[in-house]
């Protein structure tokens, strides 16, 4: 029964549907500016100062987090004990093996 059905399908070739249609073509006009944005200096300069209080948010934050911790792991000096006794006990620093600088460029784009 199979292979009556492809032969049926195989046989039959439908006809490419014919669209009879008439093309209306509208009046141009320019499209009107709904809202204007900002000044694009207004832009620039939100897009600054957002950055610049980002940076200074995450520079204070670090700053006291690292204060915290360094504070945490100065041991406090003892009456009678010299406080060079203290500094000579230092961890290993890291070595700096790569590093890495992003820029970031800004444009602001004329309208028309």
């Amino acid at each position: 029964m199979g292979h009556e059905q492809s032969a049926s399908l195989g046989n039959s070739v439908e006809e490419p549907e014919v669209v009879d249609g008439v093309l209306v073509v509208a009046d141009v006009r320019a499209v009107e500016v709904v809202r204007q944005g900002p000044p694009p200096f207004v832009q620039v300069a939100a897009v600054a100062a957002t950055g610049f209080v980002a940076g200074a948010a995450t520079a204070a934050v670090l700053g006291r987090h690292f204060a915290r911790v360094q504070a945490r792991r100065t041991p406090s000096v003892a009456p009678g004990v010299a406080p060079s006794a203290t500094l000579r006990r230092r961890e290993p620093t890291l070595e700096v093996v790569a590093s890495r600088t992003f820029v970031v460029d800004v444009h602001t784009l004329a309208g028309p």
